[in-house]
C-alpha cells in the first residue's frame, strides 16, 4: 500500500492510497475550516454551509445530487467539526470520477437558493432542538464552553438558534470566500484508486481556483471553569476536562495512553472501580481530544442524584492514584489498544481517507505508520505518571454538570480532592 501526495500550483492538495484487492473507494474534500474559524456573529455558519452544499448547485438539483450517487449504489455525506468540514462519498471503482465530480460541484458551485435556505434553516433548528433534548450531548457543549470561554473553540458547532435564524445567502457566500480557498482544501482518496487519474481529474476540477491567503483561527487559551444546570432528569451527567497536548505536540501520545488506561475500555481504572466494583454508573470513560494548538483530557459519567458525590470522589481519587501507582502492565495494555485501534481502522477505506486528510492538514505530509507506532511504543510508565501528576497539580480544569446535580461538589472541592 502506497501513499502519494501531490500539490497543484494553486495550493490544492491531493493525497491517495491504493488498497489492492478492494473494488470500492472512499474519497472526499476536507476543508480546513470549522467552528473555531467563525467570528461570534458567524457561530454555526460552517455547519449551515455543510447542509446547504447538498441543496443544489449550478449544475444539479438536490435530488440529482442524491440520485446520481445512489443510482450507482454509493453514498454521500458530510460533517462539520471544530477545525474541519468534510464532504465525502463511497463508491465502486468505476464510479470514482462521478463521485469526485459531484463532490467538486457541491463544494465549488452551491447556489444557496433563498427558498432552500429557509427549508434547511428549519432542519438545523430541529437538529439543535434534538441536541438540547440529549443531555449527554449538551453537557459536552457546556464543557467546551467552560474550557474555552468567550472563544470560537468554546462555542457550539451548531450555533445558537438566534444566529442560525438570521443567516443569509450573502453570509454563506462570505464564509466560502474567506475559508474555501484551494490551499485550505484537501482531496483524499483511498481504496480502489489510481493516483495519476485522481490528480488529472482534480486538476480539471480545482486547478482553475485562484490562490488566496489562509484565514487562520485565533489561538486557543484553555481557561477552565464550571457550568452547572440543575434539571429534573433521571441521570446526573458529569463531565470534567483538563488541558492536554495538541496534535503537533509529541506529548499527545502520552495523553492518549493515559486516557486509555484511565477510562478507555472495560479493563480501565475508572470502569473497574466505579462501575464494576461499585455499580455507580452504566457509562464512564476518559478520552484525549486534540486540536492544532491545544487538547483536552475529558472524563464523563452518568449516575443517579444520590450517587453523584460518591462517583466524583472516586474519580478524583483514581486520578490522584494514577500519578503514584500506574503500572507497566496498564501502560502496555493502553499502548496495545492504541496500536490495534489504529491498525484496525486502516482496514476501512473511509477511515483511511479521513486519516490521510487529517495528517496532511496537520503535517502537510503523511508520516509513515511505523513512525506513529514508534512514538506510541516510546511512551514509558514514567511518562504517564508524570503526565498524571501534572493534571492533578496543574491549572484549573473545566467542569460541566447537568441534571439532578445540586448535591455534586463544585470545582473548588474537586480540585481540593485532587490535591489531597
Amino acid at each position: 500500500m502506497s501513499v502519494e501526495l501531490h500539490r497543484l500550483s494553486n495550493g490544492f492538495r491531493i493525497v491517495t492510497e491504493a488498497m489492492p484487492g478492494l473494488r470500492s473507494a472512499a474519497l472526499g474534500i476536507w476543508v480546513s475550516a470549522g467552528g473555531r474559524h467563525e467570528r461570534l456573529e458567524q457561530n454555526g455558519i460552517a455547519h449551515f454551509l455543510e447542509h446547504m452544499a447538498f441543496k443544489g448547485t449550478k449544475r444539479r438539483t438536490s435530488l440529482q445530487i442524491a440520485e446520481q450517487i445512489e443510482d450507482v449504489g454509493g453514498y454521500i455525506n458530510a460533517y462539520t467539526s471544530r477545525e474541519m468540514t468534510a464532504y465525502y462519498a463511497r463508491v465502486l471503482e468505476a464510479d470514482v470520477p462521478l463521485a469526485l465530480d459531484v463532490l467538486a460541484d457541491i463544494v465549488l458551485n452551491p447556489v444557496f437558493d433563498p427558498t432552500e435556505i429557509e427549508v434547511e434553516r428549519g432542519v438545523i433548528l430541529q437538529e439543535i432542538g434534538q441536541v438540547m433534548d440529549t443531555p449527554d450531548d449538551v453537557v459536552f457543549d457546556w464543557l467546551q464552553e467552560a474550557a474555552f470561554p468567550d472563544q470560537a473553540l468554546g462555542r457550539t458547532i451548531l450555533g445558537p438558534t438566534e444566529r442560525v435564524s438570521s443567516f443569509s445567502q450573502e453570509d454563506l457566500y462570505g464564509f466560502v470566500r474567506e475559508h474555501y480557498s484551494p490551499n485550505q482544501l484537501i482531496l483524499s482518496a483511498a481504496g480502489a484508486v489510481d493516483h495519476d487519474e485522481i490528480v488529472r481529474l482534480a486538476e480539471a476540477l480545482f486547478g482553475h481556483l485562484p490562490s488566496a491567503e489562509n484565514q487562520p483561527a485565533s489561538p486557543a487559551a484553555f481557561s477552565g471553569g464550571e457550568r452547572r444546570e440543575v434539571r429534573p432528569l433521571e441521570q446526573a451527567h458529569f463531565a470534567l476536562a483538563f488541558e492536554s497536548p495538541g496534535y503537533r505536540d509529541p506529548g499527545i501520545y502520552t495523553a492518549q495512553i493515559y486516557a486509555s488506561a484511565m477510562g478507555g475500555g472495560m479493563s480501565s481504572r475508572l470502569f473497574q472501580e466505579v462501575r464494576e466494583k461499585r455499580g455507580l454508573c452504566y457509562t464512564i470513560f476518559a478520552q484525549a481530544g486534540a486540536y492544532a494548538d491545544t487538547g483536552m483530557i475529558t472524563l464523563y459519567a452518568g449516575t443517579s442524584e444520590g450517587q453523584i458525590a460518591e462517583l466524583t470522589d472516586l474519580t478524583m481519587a483514581e486520578m490522584g492514584r494514577a500519578a503514584q501507582d500506574m503500572t507497566p502492565a496498564e501502560v502496555s495494555r493502553a499502548r496495545a489498544q492504541m496500536k490495534a485501534g489504529l491498525l484496525m481502522g486502516l482496514e476501512s477505506p473511509s477511515s483511511r481517507a479521513e486519516r490521510l486528510a487529517r495528517l496532511v492538514a496537520i503535517w502537510d505530509r503523511v508520516p509513515a505508520l511505523e513512525e506513529t507506532i514508534a512514538r506510541i511504543d516510546a511512551v514509558t510508565t514514567g511518562d504517564v505518571k508524570d503526565f498524571a501528576a501534572g493534571l492533578v497539580s496543574g491549572a484549573t480544569p473545566a467542569l460541566a454538570l447537568y441534571g439532578p446535580v445540586s448535591g455534586a461538589p463544585d470545582l473548588a472541592a474537586l480540585q481540593g480532592r485532587l490535591a489531597a
